[in-house]
């Protein structure tokens, strides 16, 4: 049987305003976010009354009762309960992940319509019990007599009573995101003062497409908020530049501060794709189409036989496959999307694009991939400035540049997103 491989379209997107962990939405859980952004979502392009194909999307943060988070979350919306929908997690890159399983299905004909989302916060965050003490309550709850349960009881010692919080750390390494990027930084001899412009540039670039109603189609109000509330339209590179290193604080080389770093942070995302066939049995317009999507994975522990590299650079190795197989250029884009977790990491992954030993020694290219227009990176503001709830990113950046894509009227963007564990994820958009 023949197969035909279709097009695969970005209708729009929908989101609600990321914000600071800790602050509005505080006692806000994944489900509460992810039902209002899908909600918002079926508002804005009718889906109440649509069969809708899939929904596909996740968390990073997950509490137990977030089982089947993402089913649970659309039946709280008025789309219809008969659509399946499915859980997954690949870090920061989740959202991004979540586009390509949808795509995939509609491009092979599985579904004709699906949805990408994603969640997280940092502020309802799930708290354990020490290991130590889990052990002696499973034993406790495993007990068929009263008198077994005080005997496992016995077993508790003072030293076990302790709770376990989540970090924002690798368990290979034990060092944070940022430690590994203060790492990458010096590896790369990334400037201080260049990490300062880049996120300077996020706040001021986010701010003004708020100023002229850029997110208008992009957003909707939950919990009285209304904008990002980690946008600082007053941040200036001066400002920036006299806050103190963040994760390196004691050698006097550290160059990560908490304002070129994307800071913790609650929010939701939520993105529509479809068939050219279905879009236009709707009366849905397209905005952009997705071309491809391409994961790569890096050695940032140092194993035998291989290449120790940095832990956020694996966006690095990915573009430049993703390239290869569309006969682009790094050049060949009108805009780039490039996920800011560390203004660091943004410029150690243009550096080494640009680098010949990294591109032949790396790569395995003829020559370097080159630089890019600076005046094209992240021009409506990126993670710094925006916020970075770990599996909502990606779906943010989706519905982004699509719409920047239909404003142009025409062209291409490319996305690249770190995540934790090595690994990124990267895709093309295009606007013919």
């Amino acid at each position: 049987m023949s197969q035909t491989i279709r097009r695969v379209a970005i209708i729009g997107g929908n989101r609600i305003p990321f914000v600071r962990s800790n602050t509005a939405y505080m006692g806000v859980s994944n489900q509460d976010m992810l039902t209002a952004t899908l909600e918002g979502l079926s508002r804005r392009y009718g889906l109440a009354d649509k069969a809708v194909g899939e929904v596909v999307g996740g968390a990073v943060m997950k509490h137990s009762k977030d089982f089947n988070l993402v089913r649970e979350s659309l039946l709280g919306t008025s789309m219809s309960p008969t659509i399946p929908c499915v859980d997954i997690q690949q870090a920061c890159g989740t959202g991004l992940q979540a586009v390509n399983m949808v795509a995939n299905k509609i491009a092979l004909g599985q579904i004709d319509s699906g949805v990408a989302c994603g969640s997280d916060t940092t502020s309802d965050a799930p708290i354990g019990v020490s290991e130590a003490l889990r052990q002696v309550l499973i034993k406790v709850n495993a007990a068929k007599t009263g008198g077994d349960r005080v005997k496992a009881l016995l077993g508790l010692r003072p030293w076990h009573i302790g709770i376990s919080i989540p970090r924002n750390g690798e368990p290979r390494t034990g060092l944070s995101m940022g430690e590994h990027t203060e790492i990458t930084a010096k590896e790369w001899q990334i400037p201080r003062d260049e990490q300062d412009k880049i996120a300077a540039a996020s706040h001021q670039n986010l701010a003004a497409a708020y100023e002229r109603g850029f997110f208008d189609d992009l957003i909707t109000e939950f919990a009285g908020v209304s904008t990002d509330s980690i946008l600082r339209p007053d941040t200036s590179y001066e400002k920036l530049a006299k806050l103190k290193p963040a994760f390196d604080k004691e050698s006097g080389e550290g160059t990560l501060t908490a304002g070129n770093s994307s800071t913790l942070t609650d929010g939701a995302s939520a993105v529509l794709l479809a068939s050219e066939e279905w879009a236009d049995q709707n009366k849905l317009p397209v905005k952009a189409w997705l071309t491809i999507v391409e994961t790569a994975a890096v050695d940032f522990v140092g194993g035998a036989g291989s290449v120790k590299e940095g832990l956020l650079l694996a966006p690095a190795y990915a573009v430049p496959k993703m390239l290869a197989k569309t006969g682009l250029t790094l050049q060949d884009f009108d805009y780039y999307e490039i996920h800011e977790a560390f203004a660091a990491q943004v410029l150690a992954t243009l550096k080494a694009w640009e680098d010949d030993d990294f591109c032949r020694n790396r790569l395995g290219l003829d020559t370097s991939l080159g630089s890019i227009d600076r005046s094209k990176l992240n021009v409506n503001g990126s993670s710094i400035a925006a916020g970075h709830p770990f599996a909502a990113t990606g779906a943010r950046i989706v519905a982004t540049l699509a719409k920047m894509l239909e404003e142009k009227g025409q062209g291409r963007g490319l996305i690249s997103i770190c995540a934790a564990g090595g690994q990124g994820v990267t895709a093309i958009l295009e606007r013919p």
